[in-house]
């Protein structure tokens, strides 16, 4: 599908970012600029569709070129913002209000990365604007650490943008970790770290990068597992009679019982503001039961530095993260709406991807699981299936990240917003009953 005449674009974000999330974005600006007869002006929804709804549309073509380039070397979504805003059934204020705002700035292509969640709003908006009778092409871009997006066998996505740079995160930082262990072990002979995860265990299988030989004294606690509280102490005391230390990396959707959970607005639990972490409830439970060691149990929680840490990001995911949004402007350029961006894996030993679509609706709120023969029959580690997979996306090298007087040098967008033409509004979900 290819319109008369040049039409803008909006981009824009949903949900927790990533460390390479501003590759997709930067992938998404170049490569609109080499369909001039296609693309006009590109700009960014402020905070995701919340942006939208409020017409805070950033201009991105008047940016430099500088600061573009500079996105790969950004992490996390400061450059343009995201927000958790879901578009809901019996919302009908909003939808109307994303159309008449993208009628109103001559928006004809809308890109939107995301999760899961993000790509039902894409498709939603599409069909909407089909309804409507508005020339619009919706295209999805994946992301989310959580590598949950798409189905089970890996036929929709091999692995999401984002995944590759957290499980390397896990893979060196539990190498330090270690090291910790290692050398504190009489006084502190179990260390206990939470990795992200809610239900699904991607990102704690990833610790197994760090020791893929099996020589450190290390157990893999995901949601999956299926272990109780006690059953994982006996894991964890078989260990330290055995090795004299143990480290236990625990996903936070690990189930412990009661954790005070909160909840965001897409009905995901966010760990990091419940009253008690999955950490603590674990390192209480072995200080209670008792360890066979003089010492005690200590807990580390890694938070939000697990998608905003650029300096652990994936040389393999930034290039990846940029290929794909490259290739949803190819898409949106050539064949049409309705589709998300993918990558796809080749089959054979050597690591190599290709980059394809599939239909929004078939990712529109899909969920992938950890397949199960990934999962040991320990229930505390993963199997070698799942190193092979992964291994390769944790890529070799260092990224390069640009210092200025000793500290990053991250993309700086000048406020260049759209006029706005529309009456003020206020997102239907923020309204006062």
């Amino acid at each position: 599908m290819t319109m008369n005449k040049p039409r803008n674009v909006v981009v824009a974000q949903s949900g927790g970012p990533t460390p390479v999330i501003n590759a997709s974005l930067k992938g998404v600006i170049e490569a609109c600029r080499e369909y001039p007869g296609t693309f006009g002006k590109v700009y960014a929804g402020f905070h995701g569709i919340e942006g939208v709804l409020k017409e805070e549309l950033l201009n991105l073509s008047e940016q430099s070129a500088e600061e573009v380039v500079l996105l790969s070397a950004t992490p996390a979504a400061g450059s343009i913002g995201t927000c958790r805003y879901k578009l809901k059934a019996g919302q009908e204020e909003d939808f109307e209000r994303v159309i008449e705002v993208l009628q109103a700035h001559d928006v004809g292509y809308f890109f939107y990365i995301g999760g899961n969640d993000s790509m039902d709003t894409a498709n939603k908006v599409a069909q909407l604007a089909h309804e409507r009778g508005l020339e619009l092409i919706a295209t999805g871009i994946p992301k989310t650490i959580d590598n949950d997006v798409g189905d089970s066998e890996f036929k929709l996505i091999d692995h999401t943008p984002g995944y590759g740079s957290v499980a390397r995160y896990w893979a060196l930082n539990v190498q330090n970790a270690n090291q910790e262990n290692m050398g504190s072990c009489p006084p502190d002979p179990v260390l206990v770290l939470q990795a992200m995860g809610r239900k699904i265990g991607f990102i704690p299988a990833a610790a197994r990068l760090a020791d893929p030989n099996r020589e450190m004294p290390l157990l893999i606690c995901m949601r999956e597992s299926d272990l109780s509280l006690d059953e994982l102490a006996d894991r964890v005391n078989d260990l330290v009679r055995e090795q004299r230390r143990a480290i236990v990396v625990v996903s936070e959707g690990f189930d412990v019982g009661e954790i005070g959970e909160v909840k965001d607005s897409f009905g995901h639990t966010m760990f990091s503001s419940s009253k008690m972490t999955v950490t603590q409830i674990v390192v209480n439970h072995l200080n209670e039961v008792g360890l066979p060691a003089t010492g005690k149990a200590r807990g580390n929680v890694a938070g939000t530095d697990q998608r905003h840490n650029v300096i652990y990001a994936s040389t393999v995911d930034l290039e990846e993260a940029y290929r794909v949004g490259q290739k949803a402007a190819q898409i949106a350029a050539e064949e049409g709406s309705g589709y998300m961006a993918t990558i796809l894996r080749e089959p054979g030993p050597i690591y190599q991807v290709r980059y394809d679509k599939v239909p929004l609706e078939a990712v529109a709120n899909s969920e992938r699981s950890l397949p199960q023969d990934w999962i040991a029959p320990s229930r505390v580690d993963v199997t070698d299936d799942f190193v092979r997979y992964a291994r390769p996306l944790i890529g070799d090298s260092w990224p390069n990240i640009p210092l200025v007087d000793g500290i990053q040098r991250f993309t700086r967008f000048q406020p260049l917003f759209a006029e706005q033409k529309l009456a003020a509004y206020v997102p239907q979900a923020y309204r006062k009953a």
